[in-house]
């Protein structure tokens, strides 16, 4: 059984920093691009960041470029969300997601797992 668990959310104030990470188990976690999508109340699914599978390429989100650092570690089936210079406007439900591709895309449905979320609330 695959899971995705994430953790590392919380409230924090506009310009802090916060680490989100996704421990994955139940599948060869290096064969798996992971992204990391967030969604607000009322909100589509928004994409923030990728990975490949051996963590050679990045991409980002616009809105977060310049920000946020994703990265894995292979060694222990994690993946990680360095959020820098928080706004407001990045607070909602952080999740994780794998792909059983070496490349991953921006586009939720094509992730084959997801995580359950965690929250992240920036105030001004």
């Amino acid at each position: 059984q695959v899971r995705l668990v994430e953790s590392g959310g919380g409230l924090v104030q506009a310009g802090g920093s916060l680490r989100l990470s996704c421990a994955a188990s139940g599948l060869t976690f290096s064969n798996y691009a992971m992204g990391w999508f967030r969604q607000a109340p009322g909100k589509d699914r928004q994409f923030v960041a990728l990975i490949s599978n051996r963590g050679i390429n990045t991409n980002y989100a616009d809105s977060v470029k310049g920000r946020f650092t994703i990265s894995r570690d292979n060694s222990r089936n994690t993946v990680f969300l360095q959020t820098n210079s928080l706004k407001p406007e990045d607070t909602a439900v952080y999740l994780c997601a794998a792909r059983m591709r070496g490349i991953g895309t921006g586009i939720p449905s094509t992730y084959d797992y997801w995580g359950q979320g965690t929250q992240v609330t920036v105030s001004s």
